[in-house]
C-alpha cells in the first residue's frame, strides 16, 4: 500500500509535468513563436534567393514569410471546424 509521502511525491511529479505541458502549449500557440518562425523563414528565403541568383531577393522573400503568417491565422478556424465535425 502506498504511503502518504509516496502519493504526495507522485502528485508533485504530476503537477511539475502539467506545468511543463502547459508551458509547451503556450509556446506553441504564442505570437512570439509565430513571429520568430516568420523572420527565420524570411532570412532563409533571402539567402536561398540570393544564391539562386533570383531577382530582388529581399522583396521576393516576403511572400513565403507572409504565407506562413497567414496560414497561422487560419489554423484556429480550421481546428474549430475539424473539432465540430467530430
Amino acid at each position: 500500500m502506498p504511503t502518504i509521502s509516496s502519493l504526495q511525491k507522485e502528485i508533485d511529479q504530476i503537477r511539475e509535468r502539467n506545468a511543463r505541458v502547459e508551458a509547451d502549449k503556450a509556446w506553441e500557440t504564442s505570437k512570439a513563436r509565430k513571429f520568430i518562425i516568420a523572420i527565420l523563414t524570411y532570412i532563409c528565403m533571402v539567402i536561398f534567393f540570393y544564391f539562386a541568383g533570383l531577382p530582388k531577393p529581399f522583396i521576393n522573400s516576403i511572400v513565403p514569410a507572409l504565407a506562413f503568417w497567414l496560414s497561422t491565422l487560419t489554423l484556429p478556424l480550421a481546428k474549430q471546424a475539424w473539432l465540430a465535425r467530430k
